[in-house]
């Protein structure tokens, strides 16, 4: 049996000239619910859409990113079961990343009234949710590090590479 998310999470980094890591924030706008919030790219699921292609298209609707500005994607290998009053119930988030390009420009949607580039240190102060500080920890450890990276790393398709056999 298969649990199937109804939410997707894709955090945004890029690599700084420093050699550190800075994540992509954006605010909630005040017409939405948890206005104001500072969050990763968030959204639902469609029907029939593959989970990590859905990642792939919130991050292009709420920040305007995509194709070569994308330098690598990946699944973080995480869950975040959250309540859900809408059907009084438990949803779960599958969670994402993406590399972009350090000149990478993202663009506000109307779903958000700011954004802004975090030192990866400094995230969990602004993103409040407890889930968020594993997220930006995944990131800054496991994704930072060469060797564990590309056991992590999607094609555009949404493949893990490491899975499939060596020509």
């Amino acid at each position: 049996m298969s649990l199937r998310p109804a939410l997707v999470e894709c955090w945004v980094f890029r690599a700084t000239p420093s050699g550190g890591l800075e994540i992509l924030l954006i605010r909630r706008a005040t017409h939405r619910i948890f206005p104001g919030l500072w969050q990763c790219v968030t959204g639902r699921v469609e029907p029939g859409e593959r989970v990590p292609m859905a990642a792939l298209r919130e991050l292009h609707e709420e920040t305007g990113l995509g194709g070569a500005e994308i330098e690598a994607f990946y699944d973080l290998d995480q869950l975040a079961p959250l309540y859900d009053e809408g059907s009084d119930g438990v949803a779960f988030s599958a969670i994402f990343a993406a590399r972009v390009r350090p000149d990478a420009a993202p663009r506000l949607s109307n779903e958000h009234d700011a954004m802004r580039w975090v030192p990866a240190a400094d995230v969990p102060v602004l993103a409040v949710w407890p889930a968020y500080a594993e997220s930006v920890r995944r990131v800054t450890e496991v994704l930072g590090d060469p060797e564990r990276e590309r056991w992590f790393r999607l094609d555009a398709e949404g493949r893990r590479i490491a899975r499939q056999p060596s020509a």
